[in-house]
């Protein structure tokens, strides 16, 4: 039986009074796909020597754990292609799930390569993932990810389940691009058991889509959808940003991440730590805080001073803009860098 832990001594409340309890960690900026909204043509990945080690990224946990996160979740890039990344996930499993300090230790991931890990996933304490996935056409997979591969990706989502893994399916939802695929992807996913969220479109770095004209409101599809289905609002919360409803025709939920037509700021919980240590205290922000020099320079007291310096930073909501005049991106970083 799980240990019961007292709380804090010191909390992460940032200026708002918002308690931070949810790290995202990206493991590693590389991927075996390029997908269109989320990397350029032609990315340039870092050198192993910029990328923190398993040590120091066990590290930088440890010290949220300590100060009350209670939910971690890894992504990339894709965080399964990073070189012997199931080391990481045994040590964090071994040294907070075990232990009761963490509630939850998840995954976001491609799917490409759940086959070969899911079983391991479980045996570890993970208890589910969220898999992305914009489209259930091959050929529209292939011109998406700029790779294919998509019975790779399904097979690894039945292993997933096979296994015990609970899976959500994340939908990029665009304009002209798989919009016409959003009833088929949500009665193929609740058929299955999974749950759905649409996501719109975040304006992160130079990407090959035209923005103004791919960007879909979710406000827009829900009326859709409500034309077609029954929604019925429901109180589920996941520690992120997402506002839930059960479709009354299939049982399933469907969940909505909507940046642009309504923000989830105002209970933000969230940090996220890239695969070099810096800190970002919202993803539509640039404010950030290098934890990786903190722990070099200065340990675990330069470390925890780190922390206090974000929950002073961190600010109350991101500003995304996208309109006919607003077609660069909003930020300069690629969602690879920061964590899908």
């Amino acid at each position: 039986m799980n240990a019961v832990h007292p709380p804090p001594q010191k909390p992460l409340v940032d200026r708002y009074g918002r308690h931070v309890t949810y790290l995202r960690v990206s493991v590693t900026d590389r991927c075996d796909f390029r997908c269109t909204y989320c990397m350029g043509e032609d990315m340039t990945f870092l050198p192993k020597s910029e990328v923190l080690s398993f040590e120091e990224i066990q590290a930088i946990i440890g010290a949220f754990v300590a100060r009350g996160v209670r939910k971690v979740r890894l992504t990339g890039g894709e965080p399964l292609v990073r070189r012997d990344i199931m080391k990481l996930i045994t040590a964090l499993s071994e040294t907070h799930l075990a232990a009761g300090a963490l509630d939850e230790l998840t995954l976001t991931t491609n799917g490409s390569q759940l086959a070969k890990h899911a079983e391991t996933l479980v045996r570890l304490g993970v208890k589910r993932v969220n898999v992305s996935l914009d489209t259930l056409d091959g050929a529209r997979f292939a011109e998406i990810t700029r790779r294919g591969r998509l019975p790779q990706v399904l097979d690894g989502i039945e292993a997933a389940q096979a296994a015990g893994l609970r899976v959500k399916i994340n939908m990029v939802a665009m304009r002209g691009v798989n919009e016409d695929e959003i009833v088929p992807m949500l009665e193929w996913a609740h058929g299955r058991g999974f749950e759905l969220t649409l996501i719109e479109a975040m304006p992160l770095g130079e990407v090959a889509l035209d923005r103004t004209e791919t960007h879909l409101s979710l406000r827009e599809v829900r009326d859709r959808l409500a034309e077609r289905f029954t929604l019925e609002p429901i109180a589920k919360r996941t520690g992120g940003p997402a506002r839930y409803m059960r479709v009354a025709e299939t049982g399933g939920t469907l969940g909505f991440i909507t940046p642009f037509s309504h923000n989830f700021c105002e209970s933000c919980n969230r940090v996220r730590l890239t695969c070099t240590g810096q800190l970002y205290m919202c993803l539509g922000q640039d404010d950030r805080v290098d934890l990786r020099e903190a722990l070099r320079t200065k340990g675990p007291e330069g470390l925890d001073a780190a922390l206090d310096r974000a929950m002073i930073l961190k600010p109350k909501g991101h500003d995304f803009i996208i309109g006919r005049t607003h077609t660069d991106p909003a930020l300069a970083r690629h969602m690879s860098v920061t964590g899908g």
